[in-house]
C-alpha cells in the first residue's frame, strides 16, 4: 500500500462515561448530576504508518446512547476514502456530511447530529495535523489564507462576512506572526478556572478551591448560579471574600432563567461585581440576550457553548446581544465551522472565550483560541479559555498549565487522543470500572 493509495479503513465508535456525578463534579442549576461522557471516535487507515484521526463529542451521559448511533450513521461516508484528499481538504468532508439530505433533515446544522459531524470532522483535523507533524494550532496558523476561506461555508452567514472580508482579516492577522509565536511558547494563553463554583460544593470547598485558583496564577474564576438567589449571594459573597477584589468572578446560569428573570437575579448579584452572566437565557434566544445585555450593564453578557451553528452566532453578533463569545470545539460542526465563528467574531470586534471543561474540551479549544490569537486577532486581551481541573489524565497529551496560562502543546495533532487503558475501563457498559460497579449494584439489591 503506498502512501498516496492509503484509504479509511475504519471508523470505529465507543460510549466512554466518567462517574463524576458522584462527587457532583460539573453540577449547575439545570444539570445536578451530569456524569461527563464523550461519544468517541477513531478513524483508521490503511497507510502503514500507524497514524489515526481521534475525535469524541461530549455530553454527560445517556445521551451517548443516541450520539455514538449518530456518528455510526456516517460511516458511509468515510469507509474507503482517500487519506490524502482528506487530509488536504477537511472542507469538502464536512460539506459531504452536512449535505446528506435524509440525515440533515434531523437538523438542519443542529442538535445530534450536527455534533457527530463536529467529532468526526475534528477527528479528520487530528489526523491531517499528525501527518504534518505538528499541533492543529500551528497547523492552521500557518496556513494560507486562501485555504483556510477555503475550509469555511459562508453559506448563510455571507450577509455578515464574506469570503473576500475573511481573506482580508486572515491576511492582516498575519502580520507579527512569529513575534506573537514566540511570546505563546514562552508564556502560553491565558485561562480562567471553573473548578471551585460547582453548584453543589459547601462553601468551604468552593473557599479553598477559589483560593488555590489565585495561588496557581489564575485572574479569574467562575461559579455557578441560577438555583436559589439567596443561596447565590452567600456563595457570591463567600468567593468574593476568598480572592478579594482583584480577581474577576464571573457568574454562570446555564440557561436557568426567563429573560426578566435574569434581569433581576443578575441586578441582585451585581454588588459582588460579577465580570459576565453566562447563558442567562435559552442559548437560541437572540433577542432575549440583547435585552438582558442592555439591561444589565456594566456586567457583561457572554453565551455560545450551546449555540447551534454559525448562524446563531451570526446573529448574535448582528443584534448586538453579546459582549463576550463562548465557542466549543464540540458542540457545532467541527473546526471549519468554529473557523467561521472566529472570523464572525473577529469582523464584529467581539471576543472570544471558549467553553471548556467537560471531557477533553480544554484539550480541544486551546489549538483554536491559539490560531486566534496567532494568525486572526493578534492578541489575548479581554480573552480566556475555560479550564477545569478533571480527567485529562486519560489523554496522551494532557492540556499543562503554568500560571494560569495553557501551555502551547507540541505533539503533533488536535490533543484529541484518549489513552486505551482509560477507554478499556470506562467503556459503558462492558468496560472494567462500569462492570464491577454494575456487579456491585446488583449484590447490593
Amino acid at each position: 500500500m503506498t502512501a498516496t493509495s492509503a484509504r479509511i479503513t475504519a471508523v470505529d465508535t465507543y460510549d466512554v462515561r466518567f462517574p463524576t456525578s458522584r462527587e457532583l463534579d460539573g453540577s449547575d442549576a439545570v444539570n445536578p448530576d451530569p456524569d461527563y461522557s464523550v461519544a468517541y471516535v477513531v478513524l483508521r487507515t490503511d497507510a502503514g504508518d500507524g497514524l489515526e484521526g481521534h475525535g469524541f463529542t461530549f455530553t454527560i451521559g445517556r445521551g451517548n446512547d443516541v450520539q455514538v448511533a449518530a456518528i455510526a450513521a456516517l460511516r458511509p461516508h468515510l469507509v474507503g476514502r482517500s487519506v490524502d484528499e482528506l487530509c488536504a481538504d477537511p472542507g469538502t468532508l464536512s460539506r459531504d456530511l452536512i449535505g446528506d439530505s435524509q440525515l440533515r433533515w434531523l437538523g438542519p446544522e443542529k442538535g445530534v447530529m450536527h455534533m457527530a459531524i463536529g467529532a468526526v470532522v475534528n477527528a479528520a483535523w487530528d489526523l491531517a495535523a499528525k501527518r504534518a507533524g505538528q499541533p492543529l494550532w500551528r497547523l492552521l496558523a500557518h496556513a494560507d489564507p486562501e485555504w483556510l476561506v477555503s475550509q469555511v461555508d459562508f453559506r448563510y452567514i455571507a450577509d455578515a462576512l464574506t469570503p473576500e472580508e475573511a481573506l482580508a482579516l486572515l491576511r492582516e492577522g498575519r502580520t507579527g506572526l512569529a513575534d506573537r509565536e514566540s511570546v505563546l511558547l514562552e508564556r502560553g494563553y491565558p485561562g480562567y478556572t471553573t473548578s471551585p463554583g460547582w453548584l453543589g460544593y459547601p462553601d468551604e470547598k468552593l473557599t479553598r478551591l477559589a483560593k488555590q485558583a489565585v495561588a496557581d496564577g489564575f485572574t479569574q474564576i467562575k461559579l455557578k448560579v441560577g438555583a436559589d438567589l439567596a443561596d447565590d449571594i452567600r456563595r457570591l459573597r463567600t468567593a468574593r471574600a476568598a480572592v478579594g477584589d482583584g480577581v474577576r468572578i464571573a457568574i454562570d446560569a446555564n440557561q436557568r432563567w426567563n429573560v426578566a428573570e435574569a434581569v433581576e437575579w443578575t441586578t441582585a448579584l451585581a454588588g459582588f461585581d460579577p465580570y459576565w452572566i453566562e447563558e442567562p437565557t435559552s442559548p437560541d434566544d437572540v433577542l432575549g440576550h440583547a435585552t438582558i445585555r442592555a439591561a444589565v450593564a456594566p456586567v457583561r453578557v457572554a453565551t455560545g457553548e450551546h449555540v447551534q451553528n454559525r448562524i446563531v452566532f451570526k446573529q448574535l453578533l448582528q443584534a448586538g446581544a453579546v459582549d463576550v463569545l463562548q465557542i466549543d470545539a464540540a458542540r457545532v460542526g467541527g473546526v471549519n465551522e468554529n473557523l467561521a465563528v472566529l472570523l464572525l467574531a473577529a469582523k464584529f470586534g467581539v471576543p472570544v472565550c471558549p467553553h471548556a471543561g467537560g471531557v477533553g474540551l480544554c484539550e480541544l479549544v486551546q489549538h483554536l483560541s491559539m490560531f486566534d490569537y496567532l494568525a486572526l486577532t493578534g492578541t489575548t486581551e479581554h480573552r480566556a479559555i475555560e479550564y477545569v481541573d478533571h480527567l485529562h489524565e486519560h489523554f496522551t497529551a494532557p492540556v499543562v498549565m503554568r500560571e494560569g496560562h495553557y501551555t502551547a502543546p507540541l505533539a503533533p495533532g488536535f490533543s484529541a487522543t484518549m489513552r486505551p487503558g482509560s477507554i478499556t475501563a470506562y467503556r459503558y457498559p462492558d468496560g472494567t470500572f462500569w462492570a464491577a460497579d454494575l456487579a456491585e449494584q446488583e449484590e447490593r439489591a
